[in-house]
């Protein structure tokens, strides 16, 4: 969790700071007053691009100095903060209690999950998109995952170059960047497969309540290091074609069916779709806690204003007492039923009122 967070310079937020409970953190204002900037800072203290995958030099603020700042301080008194100067407005910078350190690093002090509105599509955008959330949820269980993630997309990268020469490839170098796939290939598949594993019995496990039980499922290549390897060999001729390559985990997909309906999520209607896609989160929050002592912490942007009274006051009993929720809205009558103390911050023209 965060006892203190401070922003300066970032989206339209000159010099902010809020010191946010142990519990719901409530953020309501108009549109455009800087609510999500909020959740997108805090989600630029996990590894990645944050919710909104923007480009670094865009979250500088217009009129600021050219950089922007995000530091916070843990529950357990750690110093995180990341940004960028004006000098560099496109070179992240990470610092842990003072010292630089990659950005795969913040990992291993801090888990963030969110739930943006942008994601309410999730199930039928293309496979990338899914890749993408899994591998989020596959961080919050093993920190690694972004190291071999990173290093595993470098590699590839330079493989596809390599078979796009018009001379023929260097063959040992050839083989050294395909022994690199192969390795970290092998442990993101690993990795993915174990979160499926774990999660979808997680879910199947729950009773039927307000939030749909989503089935899941990772399609597409698996297997070892030595799989991998063989196959990307064999397949030099067909990427050097294709201009990319064609086999490994880059390609697979997370297949999700509505349990209770034997359906696939993709051809469920937009709200069994957000159901499904919330109750996922929920249980993955759930299984991170259980799994390695630490609650995430959840940023759920204007996920309220889409249910009704019922799974509204579901959602508030189900979240009580797991961690740290950040929660934004436009009313502040969405969260009257928010249960024990809560952090309530309202915002107007860019400043923050408690």
């Amino acid at each position: 969790m965060l006892s203190r967070l401070v922003l300066t310079d970032f989206r339209n937020h000159a010099d902010a700071v809020i010191a946010p409970g142990p519990g719901f953190v409530v953020l309501t204002g108009e549109n455009g007053v800087g609510k999500t900037n909020i959740l997108e800072a805090v989600s630029l203290l996990a590894p990645g691009r944050g919710l909104r995958r923007a480009a670094l030099a865009d979250m500088a603020r217009q009129g600021g100095a050219g950089g922007f700042g995000v530091a916070a301080r843990l529950g357990d008194g750690v110093d995180i903060a990341t940004g960028t100067q004006a000098a560099a407005p496109d070179r992240r910078i990470v610092r842990v209690q003072g010292a630089g350190t990659a950005a795969t690093a913040l990992a291993e002090w801090l888990s963030v999950l969110w739930l943006t509105p942008a994601m309410d599509r999730l199930f039928v955008e293309p496979a990338a998109e899914r890749r993408r959330f899994l591998d989020r949820l596959t961080l919050a269980l093993a920190p690694g995952h972004a190291v071999h993630a990173n290093r595993y997309e470098a590699a590839m990268r330079a493989r596809n170059r390599l078979l796009g020469e018009d001379s023929p490839p260097d063959a040992p170098w050839l083989a050294a960047l395909e022994a690199q796939m192969a390795e970290h290939g092998a442990a993101i598949d690993s990795a993915r497969r174990q979160t499926v594993v774990l999660l979808a019995d997680m879910l199947r496990d729950q009773v039927a309540g307000p939030f749909a039980r989503a089935g899941l499922v990772l399609e597409g290549w698996g297997g070892a290091a030595d799989r991998l390897a063989a196959d990307l060999a064999a397949g030099r001729r067909r990427d050097a074609a294709a201009g990319r390559t064609l086999i490994g985990p880059h390609r697979t997909d997370l297949a999700v069916t509505h349990l209770d309906k034997a359906q696939a999520a993709a051809l469920c209607s937009t709200g069994e779709q957000k159901a499904l896609l919330l109750g996922i989160v929920l249980a993955h929050a759930d299984l991170v806690a259980a799994r390695t002592g630490h609650a995430p912490v959840l940023l759920l942007d204007e996920v309220a204003a889409h249910l009704d009274p019922r799974r509204r006051a579901a959602l508030f009993e189900r979240l009580a007492g797991r961690g740290q929720i950040w929660m934004t809205g436009t009313e502040t009558a969405l969260f009257d039923d928010v249960p024990g103390e809560a952090t309530r911050l309202t915002l107007q023209g860019g400043q923050i009122c408690q």
